[in-house]
């Protein structure tokens, strides 16, 4: 291995750290990107905000055991749905935000390949058919709400994640008998019973797409209403002059809406580049068997379905933007630019060109203009960007050099002293 002399490693060791210096000054000056914010428009938004009811323990051949429990989500007017998890792997996130969606925009893990059968057993089990009523139609002799609760998300787990039921057990923090055997008695009929429902329920108010792009001249967006509410009033946002919310099959503005309506934004053709909005409001009820799904891609939190019909005040908004038609440019002025691309020259060459439309080679003499600033007032600073990174890497590179030099000197100095000990 080739030894090097102890003020040539120090001297590189201080390169490396001057570089070091500049580099992470370089980086820290430069301002970081703003955090990407996450807007969700065109469906009905609610917050995880905690557990509506608990039941007793499940444990699921092949998965761990895990309580069984429904869960609170409160939508942005202040109403509360009651929902259950279909998917088993991914845990619930604390304040999660959530959105109404479709089954097949479902996002957890496992396939979710029978949501009618979930749908049915939504209908048909606790809390829209009380515990009671479930154990008839199961044929046991007596079920808590606990019970009742525990084997309809055992029950909705077979079907949204694939999984069988390996037992029940009780959970120590509610204070009630538990009867295993009853319980998966209740399981067993319901999936035994379960079938597909072909229909899958509407949404309470949704808005597609939420967003949508186009050109003036024209009607931007064909925007579906689906809801289950009925003339719902429309509330234009900031709309440009001239433009119009109307219907797109018959042209006509619109004022209300309905479920199965299409709207867009009639934009006139000599309208500049821009955008409007519109949000809709109403009463109408979140039906069983909805999907909500988390709205961070970041932080993956638990799916949930709707366990029970809740009529609720829901909310919807959706947003269109245009550009301008080709030839809608402001026209240029008479007045000549201040500025000119091209400075006049100060007098006529002393050698006129032979070829005029060839491209003028660089003078071989050196310029008779001064090589001092362009001018003497100081320019405004300014923030750290590429022209002000550009100056630290020149700042780096002169650092470099001048410790290259150092390096160079004293080895200089090594050889001069090397020598007088010779001689």
């Amino acid at each position: 291995m080739t030894h090097v002399p102890l003020p040539l490693r120090a001297g590189r060791a201080t390169l490396a750290a001057s570089a070091a210096a500049l580099l992470a000054f370089g980086l820290a000056a430069v301002p970081a990107a703003a955090d990407e914010v996450e807007t969700y428009e065109g469906s009905v938004r609610a917050q995880y905000v905690g557990n509506t009811q608990d039941g007793h323990r499940v444990t699921m051949q092949g998965a761990d055991t895990t309580t069984a429990s429904t869960f609170t989500l409160r939508l942005e007017g202040g109403d509360d749905l009651t929902t259950y998890c279909i998917d088993f792997r991914t845990q619930i996130q604390d304040d999660a935000w959530y959105r109404e969606d479709d089954w097949a925009n479902y996002p957890g893990k496992g396939d979710f390949a029978h949501p009618g059968k979930v749908h049915w057993i939504l209908q048909n089990s606790y809390p829209s058919v009380s515990a009671a009523d479930l154990a008839t139609a199961a044929q046991v002799r007596q079920l808590t709400e606990a019970e009742a609760l525990t084997a309809t998300q055992a029950a909705i787990w077979h079907f949204s994640n694939g999984l069988e039921l390996s037992r029940f057990s009780a959970n120590p923090e509610v204070s009630q008998r538990i009867d295993a055997g009853a319980m998966t008695k209740v399981y067993r009929y319901l999936v035994d019973t379960a079938v597909e429902l072909p229909q899958e329920p509407g949404p309470a108010l949704s808005i597609t797409p939420g967003q949508a792009s186009g050109q003036a001249g024209g009607v931007v967006g064909e925007f579906l209403v689906e809801t289950s509410g009925s003339d719902i009033p429309v509330e234009l946002g900031d709309v440009p002059e001239g433009v119009e919310l109307v219907d797109v099959e018959t042209g006509q503005e619109v004022t209300t809406v309905g479920d199965g309506d299409t709207v867009g934004f009639s934009v006139p053709a000599d309208a500049e580049a821009g955008e409007a909005s519109f949000s809709l409001a109403t009463e109408a009820e979140v039906l069983s068997g909805r999907l909500f799904q988390g709205e961070s891609e970041k932080v993956p939190t638990q799916t949930l379905i709707t366990a029970k019909g809740e009529k609720v005040s829901v909310s919807a908004s959706a947003s269109a933007t245009w550009t301008a038609q080709p030839g809608q440019t402001p026209p240029p002025t008479d007045e000549p630019s201040e500025t000119p691309s091209t400075p006049p020259s100060d007098g006529p060459s002393d050698t006129p060109s032979e070829t005029p439309s060839a491209p003028a080679s660089p003078s071989p003499t050196p310029s008779d203009k001064p090589s001092g600033p362009a001018d003497d007032n100081p320019r405004p600073s300014l923030p750290v960007t590429g022209g002000a990174l550009a100056g630290l890497v020149a700042a780096g590179l002169a650092a470099l050099a001048a410790g290259g030099g150092a390096i160079y000197l004293s080895r200089r100095r090594r050889t001069a002293n090397g020598q007088d000990l010779e001689g």
